[in-house]
């Protein structure tokens, strides 16, 4: 027993030394309390320091990787065998961070509260030693309900053992749990894997993932359920006008969905192939987390270097200021080599902009000739300085500039095209993706009624 606690405190604590969860000086996870106050608190922590130090940042990375995901692994709970949905629901994910399975988490969220669910958030944010840049996302907190209920985590699968640690065994028992996963390429690596043992079933945002995703789900259903994505009502606004301005360009990107995979350089190359330096046209290029990989922020200057016409934004914006964005462009330029949704793309289409994307992956569920402009592309293997990609054996694509920048110039010269594939594009958009649809997806997927209140929760 005693080595079985000294394995889930160092699991715990190289995951995630920043958690909230502290008790004279022990992390404590919400169901694992009590067993750690057992443990001498000097002699563990410095043990714990000495591995850390001395064994731990020797490793090399991928070792250090596997490791971790071995270890929380051994300890933390799975959930209980052959359960059915019920009420209510908890979505449990990085609720305040600027990610994409943040955003999905909280767009999730919010889209079943308006549909009238019974529904509770558990913020993951610190556990997964990630940044709270919306520290002001509010939610009613599910951290203390235990009983029958289903659990929707948006933490994908190598990640599910530190996430279940994180929301507890009391919370995970007797609750059917959904994991809503993406990954960028048509493989997901071995380590996903360990994610199969702690869910009920699977959830992905696109064909394209749930392809992936189906190779190692075992005998788990796999469903592909699009992100709500016009639940926020500053995004259903209308563009309105935008005359007595440059024809603007956009592009978006977080650094810290990797750089290579978002692949902004290309945007501008084809941005700076279409238009030169001709100030009657501008780029918008949103960045946010710069900091996070240096290398990528250099290409990034030297792509744009000398371009008056173009404008570089590096900083986290809310919503309203998103939204605005959107607003003062006259379309968006997206090519990635991969996307497993492309919420961005989806954003844009909302705010009825035509979008020019690279026809490869999660976005082609969406785009296409009658409410966008497909690039065609070749495929090439995936390479990934930040690591998260780095797969050799895997392919991504590489989008035809030439062919990106000539479908910029048409768009700039034809405001009627461009005015018709916007209108086509926020019409799919708003009806596909509004919470509504979303919530009769949920419904009938996990068979139920989401206005009942048969199923009341009881609190730890």
């Amino acid at each position: 027993m005693q080595h079985f606690l000294l394995l889930q405190k160092i699991a715990e604590l190289i995951a995630q030394s920043n958690s909230q969860f502290y008790q004279h000086g022990i992390i404590r996870s919400v169901d694992a309390g009590q067993a750690f106050a057992s443990v001498e608190p000097g002699s563990a922590n410095e043990l714990v320091g000495f591995f850390h130090q001395h064994l731990w940042q020797r490793l090399p990375r991928n070792t250090r990787r596997a490791l971790l995901f071995q270890a929380t692994n051994a300890v933390a709970p799975k959930p209980d065998a052959d359960l059915v949905a019920g009420l209510p629901i908890i979505v449990a994910g990085t609720l305040r961070t600027a990610s994409g399975l943040g955003s999905a988490a909280r767009l999730c969220y919010d889209a079943l509260r308006e549909s009238g669910a019974p529904v509770y958030g558990i913020d993951l944010t610190h556990r997964l030693k990630q940044e709270a840049d919306y520290p002001n996302f509010t939610f009613e907190d599910g951290a203390h309900l235990r009983g029958t209920g289903t659990l929707i985590v948006a933490v994908n699968a190598p990640l599910m053992p530190l996430a279940m640690l994180g929301i507890g065994r009391t919370i995970v028992r007797s609750k059917r749990v959904v994991g809503c996963w993406v990954w960028e390429l048509p493989m997901m690596p071995a380590e996903w894997r360990i994610g199969e043992r702690y869910v009920h079933e699977i959830w992905t945002p696109s064909r394209f993932v749930a392809d992936a995703a189906q190779k190692i789900a075992a005998d788990k259903p796999v469903h592909v359920v699009p992100y709500p994505v016009s639940t926020d009502s500053s995004s259903t606004e209308e563009t309105g006008t935008r005359s007595g301005r440059p024809f603007t360009v956009l592009t978006l990107f977080n650094m810290a969905s990797s750089f290579a995979r978002k692949n902004p350089c290309a945007s501008i190359a084809a941005f700076r192939r279409a238009f030169g330096d001709d100030e009657n046209v501008h780029m918008i290029v949103k960045a946010s987390n710069m900091s996070v990989f240096p290398e990528g922020a250099n290409l990034i200057a030297k792509a744009s270097e000398g371009a008056r016409n173009i404008t570089i934004v590096n900083t986290t914006m809310d919503k309203h200021e998103v939204a605005q964005l959107y607003r003062s462009a006259d379309c968006l330029i997206s090519l990635h080599r991969s996307e497993g949704f492309g919420l961005t793309i989806a954003e844009a289409m909302i705010h009825g902009l035509p979008v020019v994307a690279t026809n490869w992956s999660g976005n082609v569920d969406f785009v296409d000739d009658t409410k966008g402009v497909p690039v065609p592309f070749t495929l090439v293997p995936a390479r990934d300085p930040q690591g998260t990609y780095e797969h050799h054996d895997m392919m991504w694509a590489e989008a035809d500039v030439d062919v990106a920048a000539a479908e910029l110039r048409n768009l700039r010269d034809d405001p009627a095209r461009r005015k018709r594939l916007g209108a086509q594009a926020a019409a799919f958009a708003r009806s596909s993706w509004n919470s509504t649809a979303f919530s009769d997806q949920v419904a009938q997927i996990l068979d139920l009624d989401l206005k009942s209140r048969s199923s009341v929760a009881r609190r730890t």
